[in-house]
């Protein structure tokens, strides 16, 4: 969760931001939600961490089929 996705996609692409993100080298932006009240981003947050890993990748899927990167439609702040 962050309040801003831009910032964050430039420190997991620098290998900051999050321990998994670092080791595994992820750098593609393939699914984001947005929320406007945190605690509903929390609570998302939090019920996504306890999917399996099929589920997260079907959900994926259904908003990205072809997995692009989506970062460019975030606003990266250069």
């Amino acid at each position: 969760m962050t309040h801003d996705l831009g910032q964050r996609l430039l420190q997991h692409r620098s290998g900051l931001g999050s321990t998994f993100t670092a080791r595994y080298m992820l750098k593609y932006l393939l699914y984001y939600e947005e929320y406007y009240n945190i605690r509903d981003a929390i609570v998302r947050e939090k019920q996504l961490k306890n999917w399996h890993r099929e589920w997260k990748i079907n959900l994926i899927r259904s908003i990205n089929p072809d997995l692009k990167d989506l970062s460019e439609e975030v606003i990266i702040p250069w």
